[in-house]
């Protein structure tokens, strides 16, 4: 039984360290903080428990007390998952001993004869100034780094910074949780010395979709409007700016991804490779079709007497590959894919299309088809809902077609409270396909006011843009093409017009 102080890195999720994903995905119990991103949750098991611990900031509707009386609450919970858990992961913000009261929590349980180990993290004391473009130190304008609470007690208390000879000593100041004392740092720090016209860089929400950074002077820190969380440098680096032009054109959106959680990875490092944050809530679940892939498994074994076997998305791929032990099972057998994707699906096989069409849809593929030779007959194995287009184009060409059930997408459950409030915060919200329009449609039923959908409506291609349309909803960006790739890039072309006009 061991509890681990985990850091979780500045905000951005890909910042999670190797041993720290380790340790997620064995963890039995997960104790997280207020400002982990969501999505680290589910690298734990399905089954792990999942325990929120943050403290909320004093003024809030829904703050917990003082920070020591909540603390203490901590310590008691971890020395008492403990003692009853195999693998506990206590999920800090950061890095656990930077101001993170992970010293305090391992000497609580140091003391309580709880074996423990420290996983240090990306502190963002040094991670979101980077991410913004800032270096903490840089030749001939900074050789020493200093970062600080944002605490303006007595310097002579153990809780009080002395600013007087942080302004004297010169070098970078990097200030964590000084968002409300900040008026109060700059006149300490000007009163000692530092010049009113010293560069200051505010970033808030740092590493993540909602990144912002606001540049100013020490003279005008105190007139900016910030909100935590921020981190603040003070010094001749922050005026600064070595982010590279365009390569983070999705900065400052929060994207939902709505895919099933196995079949959303592509589109996630997509959209995060370009500087977006991703909320992934997955709308619907591939399940297995109602006679449990008896009909598949007949199909798969005569699958060498067809001519052609079509696949309209790589979940078929996968469902009819595993019933074949072989790939030479096929024989003689064409394959033919509706798109891309599904073309990939196949390659990871180590087979290659035959056919794709330069149209990526069922009616598509079927006109892509010569007219059928007396006799031809193709497979499609397809969900238990798709549209009939492929097959009605198929058999008006000459083709017999076997239509068989693969598998069913059916609606997940609805998001609980903690992801619904996320998903009022979110300014995307992307659909792949019309079963997931569905099942949000099914849980705005269900949740009402509850269920927030993000302003803007990004769909994958005209026939997901049309059930959404159906569904009531306008869509504000659709991809020329079904693929990940395609609806990325039309997010950046619809972000990159934002910016140019923030009224349109």
């Amino acid at each position: 039984m061991t509890v681990y102080l985990v850091g979780a890195g500045p905000g951005d999720p890909g910042l999670l360290t190797r041993r720290g994903a380790d340790l997620l995905a064995r963890a039995d119990v997960v104790i997280f903080d207020r400002l982990i991103d969501q999505s680290l949750l589910g690298l734990a098991p399905p089954g792990a428990e999942r325990i929120d611990a943050g403290k909320r900031p004093a003024g809030t509707e829904d703050a917990e007390g003082t920070g020591t009386a909540r603390q203490r609450e901590i310590n008691e919970l971890l020395v008492a998952t403990g003692r009853r858990a195999e693998v506990v992961v206590r999920l800090k913000g950061g890095d656990p001993f930077l101001f993170g009261r992970g010293g305090e929590e391992a000497e609580v349980l140091r003391a309580a004869g709880v074996p423990y180990e420290v996983v240090p993290g990306v502190t963002s004391a040094v991670a979101v100034p980077a991410y913004a473009g800032i270096p903490v130190t840089h030749r001939g304008m900074s050789t020493s780094v200093t970062v600080v609470t944002g605490q303006v007690g007595d310097p002579s208390n153990s809780d009080g910074v002395d600013w007087e000879s942080l302004a004297r000593a010169g070098g970078t100041l990097v200030i964590l949780m000084g968002v409300a004392t900040r008026a109060e740092i700059a006149r300490r720090l000007q009163a000692a010395g530092r010049p009113p016209g010293t560069p200051v860089a505010a970033t808030v929400w740092g590493t993540t979709g909602r990144e912002r950074t606001v540049r100013t002077t020490l003279a005008g820190l105190a007139g900016v409007e910030l909100a935590s969380p921020a981190v603040i440098v003070v010094g001749a680096v922050a005026g600064l700016d070595l982010t590279s032009p365009g390569s983070r054109p999705l900065a400052g959106w929060t994207v939902v991804v709505t895919r099933p959680a196995e079949q959303a990875s592509g589109l996630r490092a997509e959209l995060e490779a370009r500087g977006a944050g991703v909320l992934a809530v997955p709308a619907i679940a591939v399940a297995d079709p109602l006679d449990a892939g008896a009909a598949l498994a007949d199909a798969a074994a005569r699958v060498a007497g067809y001519d052609w076997v079509a696949f309209t998305s790589a979940n078929a791929v996968h469902r009819l590959m595993a019933h074949l032990a072989d790939a030479r099972a096929f024989g003689r057998v064409r394959l033919a894919v509706v798109g891309r994707a599904t073309a990939a699906a196949l390659a990871g096989y180590r087979l290659v299309a035959d056919l794709v069409p330069d149209e990526a849809s069922g009616a598509g593929l079927a006109a892509a088809f010569e007219p059928a030779r007396p006799g031809g007959r193709v497979l499609f194995p397809r969900a238990e809902a798709a549209r009939d287009s492929l097959p009605a184009g198929l058999r008006a060409r000459g083709w017999t077609v076997d239509e068989v059930v693969a598998y069913r997408t059916v609606t997940a459950p609805p998001p609980d409270d903690l992801t619904a409030s996320a998903l009022g915060q979110a300014d995307v919200l992307t659909f792949a396909s019309p079963s997931a329009v569905a099942a949000w449609t099914a849980w705005q039923d269900e949740l009402g006011s509850r269920l927030v959908r993000p302003p803007v409506v990004a769909c994958l291609g005209p026939v997901t843009r049309d059930a959404a349309r159906a569904a009531g909803m306008a869509v504000a960006v659709e991809s020329d093409s079904p693929s990940d790739r395609a609806l990325v890039a039309a997010l950046v072309a619809a972000r990159t017009a934002t910016r140019a006009d923030p009224d349109a």
